[in-house]
């Protein structure tokens, strides 16, 4: 079997801004503290939902750094290092591993795409640079590329790539993933609302927007299940998939982010090109967390 780098819940942390726009690192700090003391079981930072096409190299450098720093091997930090650029990954990979990152997450190439074979090159191209572990990352709505489960079984073949994110919503092509993979690649969902029906099926955790919110609930969902309580598992999935969907009503992260700032976890602060919530949404925010009594 392939190296578990966690199991359970991973926080996609956000990246709070002040009203300037700069990072807000006490917040970070803040948000760090809540999410360990609430049972999350990893850190990823510098993913979609922490913003980091907006960050700038430094800034980026600066994120995964502060966050090992802080997190001082609480838990386990993964990093997101992904491009539409080879050389790009490479360069933030090896910055990465400099700062002490226990995984690389790297999502596939977006806007100029890539085939099978292109994705296969790209990933196997990372892998001879680094020695700090892989989770690719699937979510082709957002990239326009999908990871095929044939290409999952040539990727599962390379020692450093040991999971991936998976968030293209096909649970048959999973379970092909699954059935062509074995022990050979650990499967983490990329989609809250499916985390339950993930870990039924053998996946071994979530990397979660909803844990910036509820770090506990996630947690609960994803091990419940993965220690064998299915019932459980999906119960819980049931009675927060409304806050689930609620959060992707608009582009992640900016749902999150405004739910976060109605329990002062963070300002209702982004950067261009991405806006606040319009009122429709903003009332659909609201009224899943007054349902949960979160306010």
């Amino acid at each position: 079997m392939k190296q578990v780098i966690f199991k359970g819940s991973a926080c996609a942390i956000i990246t709070p801004f002040e009203k300037s726009g700069r990072i807000d690192y006490k917040t970070l700090k803040k948000n760090i503290d809540f999410q360990i003391s609430n049972s999350t079981d990893a850190i990823v930072v510098c993913g979609t939902t922490g913003e980091s096409s907006v960050l700038s190299d430094r800034e980026h450098r600066q994120m995964i750094k502060s966050v090992i720093k802080y997190v001082e091997g609480r838990v386990p930090v993964i990093a997101g290092v992904g491009s539409n650029c080879t050389q790009k990954v490479l360069r933030r990979s090896e910055a990465a591993e400099e700062c002490g990152a226990d995984g690389l997450l790297i999502v596939t190439p977006y806007y100029n795409k890539t085939s099978q074979e292109g994705l296969i090159e790209h990933y196997l191209c990372i892998a001879r640079h680094v020695s700090t572990p892989i989770i690719t990352y699937n979510v082709p709505t957002r990239t326009g590329v999908d990871i095929k489960p044939e290409t999952y079984k040539e990727l599962s073949k390379v020692s450093k790539i040991v999971a991936t994110k998976e968030a293209n919503g096909n649970l048959s092509a999973l379970m092909k993933t699954m059935e062509l993979c074995g022990d050979n690649l650990n499967i983490y969902c990329g989609n809250d609302d499916h985390s339950a029906a993930f870990v039924a099926m053998g996946a071994i955790g979530t990397i979660s927007v909803l844990a910036n919110l509820m770090p506990q609930q996630a947690h609960d969902i994803a091990v419940t299940g993965i220690n064998g309580d299915i019932d459980l598992s999906a119960a819980l999935q049931k009675k927060y998939l409304e806050m689930c969907n609620v959060l992707f009503c608009d582009v992640n992260p900016v749902p999150i982010k405004y739910a976060m700032s109605l329990v002062g976890l963070c300002r209702d602060v982004y950067r261009l090109p991405l806006v606040e919530l319009n009122d429709k949404n903003k009332s659909k925010v609201i009224s899943a967390m007054k349902h949960l009594d979160i306010i």
